[in-house]
């Protein structure tokens, strides 16, 4: 399923898009169609792992703090892509914020107040793998909040998301889209495979049952939410490879981040023993090599 958000300015994007994708010799001639080989993405990746490094250093110079929202179907692969994105840098300053059910003290606080205690300070990217996004998708659908409170929740969402990107956050939302068939194919996966059983949750067995009344649900809350200081940008899924470096290299496309010189690294020669000999007599508790 196509979809379309609104309030956003599609031809400044593509020039941003064409300026990054210049800079950093991440052409489109670069991508074929079809799936991508295993080692088309782990070369794509390499290059993009580079660049968010640079990000990372230039964040932290320059005092920044950005806010990346994912969210979207039930195995969607947003897990694969916050994986791929943090996996070659420091989580002090790519913090990801994956909160459990609220608690009976969180459920009677505003409820925004939950997530504003994770949101970043200067030099930090703070990742929310799910959001506040919640009482729109799952609390609704699941009748875990009552329909007025979502209506408030839609109306005062644009606002409060206003506040936060005049004050300085820099807010990026994605929303992760896979069609019903590969939904089933991977939840599937979940049930046979034993490292995945864990991904499966009651939650997800409802999310495949209701696909429809999530479907509504999205549609509202993207018409709602979608505007011109915090679009959504919708993410296909169902080529998992393709949607990592899809997301990846879009996101870097949106932060106006610059290189961070620093001076040449020299790898001091270690000390002199000065006499130091390793102990012979203490018995230290060695892993079994077993491989």
């Amino acid at each position: 399923m196509q979809l379309h958000t609104r309030g956003s300015d599609h031809a400044a994007h593509q020039r941003a898009l064409q300026h990054k994708a210049a800079r950093h010799s991440l052409q489109r001639g670069d991508k074929k169609p079809g799936k991508q080989t295993r080692k088309d993405v782990e070369r794509q990746v390499e290059k993009l792992d580079a660049e968010l490094v640079k990000v990372q250093l230039w964040v932290k110079q320059e005092g920044r703090r950005i806010i990346v929202v994912f969210e979207g179907r039930d195995a969607a692969g947003k897990g694969g892509v916050i994986k791929c994105l943090t996996e070659r840098v420091s989580p002090r300053v790519f913090r990801v914020v994956a909160l459990p059910a609220p608690t009976e003290r969180e459920k009677s606080q505003l409820f925004i107040q939950r997530y504003l205690a994770h949101f970043p300070a200067a030099g930090e990217i703070c990742i929310f793998d799910r959001s506040w996004y919640n009482r729109a998708g799952v609390e609704r659908v699941m009748g875990f909040c009552p329909e007025p409170e979502v209506q408030r929740f839609l109306q005062i969402c644009p606002v409060f998301e206003r506040v936060a990107v005049q004050s300085g956050i820099q807010l990026i939302k994605y929303w992760f889209d896979v069609s019903q068939d590969e939904q089933t194919r991977r939840f599937e996966s979940r049930i046979n495979d034993p490292r995945k059983i864990w991904k499966l949750s009651p939650m997800d067995l409802e999310a495949h049952h209701r696909w429809y009344d999530f479907s509504r649900a999205r549609d509202e809350m993207l018409l709602a939410t979608d505007t011109p200081y915090a679009p959504w940008y919708v993410v296909q899924a169902d080529d998992k490879r393709r949607a990592r470096l899809n997301c990846i290299s879009h996101l870097l496309s949106l932060i106006p981040y610059e290189e961070v010189e620093h001076e040449k690294i020299k790898l001091p020669k270690r000390q002199k023993a000065k006499g130091y000999v390793e102990p012979s007599d203490r018995q230290y508790k060695m892993v079994p090599e077993a491989f």
